[in-house]
């Protein structure tokens, strides 16, 4: 039987069905937000598989092109791989929910959104968060929620809740923000250079929405919900617990994890693993849990030294940063190049520029197909940890750091009209212990303005961290967190933005929300720690962008044309454009407004190239004088070629002042020729005078 339930969500309906689809998943949902429809579904396996020592929760948000009326291109014509978006939106249903399973929960979970329709003013990405987070509520399924999800835009100058596409246009921000019953879960965001202040008020507007949802997404579960299934506890059983920790004891496990260096953390680490593997050789059952025991006793004991004792694994203060250095130009020939290191992170960033028609072409859930001029991609090798594992290409941790470094970066950008380039900025991780993407963002900031490129301003990112009590006023915030206190805190909130405000925000927590106090402060940290990078380590290395690109960078040149002219500089099967490139080497491109785009790195060939653009586009004037190609000789003259569809001719006596018996006597096929135009005749016949041979 199916019940239906609805609320009014920001000016749109909110319409959720139960049971009529998918009844065979733990948790079926049809959400519908406006046209915008989504179906949503929690599935669990019965049973953990073998040998799992982890949650293995899987989200899936799959973009269909009949949702926008659209047939996929390419040969295959159905819908393959994940796209950017995808895989993002993935991230952010999966960011909120996981820390509301049980902690040691090993059933497989998945989260599956399948996007039926796209009303553009209502996000089918929000549609999902909000899906997902229900589905799983009224599921069987151990949950702890449920949760509630809020998009917010400011739109000259005021909040708008869950925007529609044209106020997210003219949006200044685009945040999304995550909420339980009583706190905030997760944060998403890209801005403007928007203030703290009003980043703040943002988040905790769109808290409040979040409870409408919740307390609509209550009433369904009150009706629909499962009663929670059981399932298998796994944890370390406690007398091995206590018979490790009374063996290896506190004060030897404090000094182990007690370094800068992460490689000698991991070596006493190992070696205290061999201490116990030799100590319960013949407890075959202990064995097992020897891995995970180890890591509940690092744990507790770097979360005891930073709130209790106010210790951070490397000695430093809380508010400290970790010794940071920073430099451009250390590899040749690439357009721009930026190097950051924070502690054992050390990030690398080369800047590409092309052509505008280099920009990358989305074919996704909109309507209308996009383009992106800026590209920003991030890499995580396996030697930057000190690990060996083939490459299989970037995963979602990847696209995720590479997608918010370009978030960050993208508010500073200059315009095409002030600077006509298609953008790329590749960010290779080189070394990590923690916080890797704000490493990327302070790299690519330097790469670009050592490049040339005209941004605003630089961006800066820190992470901040937290450890918190068994309550919510016991909790330390961490500056600037490395590995392991990454791995073994409840927080990793990272803010990226200039002098003036923020660019972007994402928000990774462990436990069950952040209360409005750890929000402000984590906020006001991160505005500290970033001032400090951009004055102190970024400004004195480069302070502002080059005035002009690299040597080996292309140069660009845009001049504007009649629209009708294009077809004339394209010329038959492209014959007139491809002579000017195999004449020049420039590159060349053609919008269909009638703008021209030429690019090299010889200023002179792009010179070259727009003059002979110009030739074909402008009518000769009479009396002018041109340069030209000596192409045809006859007996009464030669023909001079002046552009690729332009000739004139110089009569035999027009060669010389003096008699001229053979036009070979004075000009030969191939010869260089600056001319004068004498006479345009009503057909159109150009008729010219010899002015020197060049």
């Amino acid at each position: 039987m199916t019940k239906t339930f609805t609320m009014e969500l920001a000016g749109r309906t909110l319409k959720a069905e139960i049971g009529r689809v998918a009844a065979q998943a733990n948790g079926a949902v049809l959400l519908h937000y406006g046209e915008t429809v989504v179906l949503s579904t929690a599935t669990a396996s019965e049973k953990p598989r073998e040998g799992i020592d982890f949650f293995p929760l899987s989200v899936e948000y799959e973009e269909k092109m009949y949702a926008v009326g659209k047939i996929p291109g390419g040969y295959m014509k159905r819908e393959g791989k994940a796209s950017e978006n995808a895989v993002l939106t993935d991230r952010v249903i999966d960011r909120p929910m996981r820390p509301l399973f049980p902690k040691d929960y090993r059933n497989d979970v998945t989260l599956d959104n399948l996007v039926l329709s796209v009303d553009p003013d209502c996000s089918p990405e929000l549609t999902a968060m909000l899906g997902s987070a229900m589905a799983t509520a009224i599921s069987d399924i151990p949950f702890d929620g449920p949760t509630a999800s809020t998009m917010v835009g400011l739109v000259a100058g005021e909040l708008v809740f869950n925007p529609t596409a044209e106020q997210k246009k003219l949006s200044d921000l685009a945040l999304t923000v995550a909420s339980t019953k009583e706190k905030v879960i997760m944060i998403e965001a890209g801005a403007n250079e928007v203030s703290e202040e009003v980043m703040l008020e943002a988040i905790f507007a769109a808290h409040k929405v979040n409870q409408q949802v919740i307390e609509f997404t209550e009433q369904i579960v009150a009706e629909c919900g499962k009663e929670k299934h059981e399932y298998i506890h796994f944890d370390v059983p406690e007398d091995m617990y206590d018979d490790m920790v009374a063996f290896i004891t506190p004060e030897a496990m404090e000094e182990a994890v007690f370094t800068d260096d992460k490689q000698t953390r991991e070596a006493n680490i190992s070696e205290i693993k061999e201490k116990l593997e030799e100590h319960y050789a013949e407890n075959e059952e202990w064995l097992e849990h020897i891995d995970e025991a180890v890591y509940k006793f690092q744990k507790k004991t770097v979360r005891k030294m930073i709130l209790k004792d106010h210790k951070r694994p490397d000695g430093r203060d809380i508010k400290d940063i970790r010794p940071l250095s920073a430099e451009i130009d250390c590899i040749p020939r690439v357009h721009g190049c930026g190097l950051f290191k924070r502690g054992q992170t050390q990030v690398m960033t080369m800047t590409t520029l092309g052509s505008l028609s280099e920009a990358q072409r989305i074919d996704g859930m909109d309507y209308e197909e996009k383009t992106k001029r800026y590209m920003h991609h991030y890499n995580f090798p396996s030697y930057s940890v000190g690990e060996t594992r083939p490459s299989r290409g970037p995963g979602r941790r990847e696209i995720g750091h590479g997608a918010l470094a370009e978030k960050a970066l993208v508010p500073v950008l200059p315009t095409e009209e002030e600077f006509p380039y298609a953008i790329r900025t590749v960010s290779e991780v080189l070394e990590s212990n923690g916080s890797t993407s704000q490493g990327s963002i302070c790299a690519s900031s330097l790469s670009l303005m050592a490049a040339g490129v005209p941004i605003k301003a630089p961006v800066a990112g820190i992470s901040v961290g937290l450890v918190t009590g068994d309550t919510d006023d016991d909790y330390i915030v961490l500056t600037d967190i490395q590995g392991l206190e990454d791995f073994f805190g409840d927080m990793d909130f990272k803010v990226a933005g200039t002098h003036k405000g923020i660019t972007a925000i994402q928000m990774d927590i462990k436990i069950h929300g952040l209360t409005d106090e750890i929000i402000r402060e984590a906020i006001a940290r991160t505005k500290e720690a970033r001032t400090y990078i951009l004055d102190e380590i970024m400004n004195p290395v480069i302070s502002e962008p080059r005035p002009e690109v690299g040597q080996y960078a292309p140069k660009i040149k845009q001049m504007q044309v009649d629209p009708e002219k294009i077809s004339e500089i394209i010329g038959k099967q492209g014959k007139t454009i491809n002579g000017i490139i195999d004449e020049t080497g420039v590159k060349i491109d053609i919008s269909d407004d009638g703008r021209v785009d030429i690019l090299s790195s010889d200023a002179d060939m792009i010179k070259k190239a727009m003059e002979m653009i110009r030739m074909i586009v402008e009518p000769l004037e009479v009396g002018k004088t041109y340069e030209g190609t000596v192409v045809r000789i006859m007996n009464f003259g030669a023909f001079v070629q002046l552009s690729p569809n332009k000739d004139g001719m110089i009569h035999i006596s027009k060669l010389a002042k003096e008699r001229v018996n053979k036009v070979e006597d004075v000009v030969n096929i191939g010869d260089k020729v600056k001319v004068k135009v004498l006479e345009i005749d009503k057909m159109g016949r150009i008729n010219l005078r010899l002015v020197e041979k060049l």
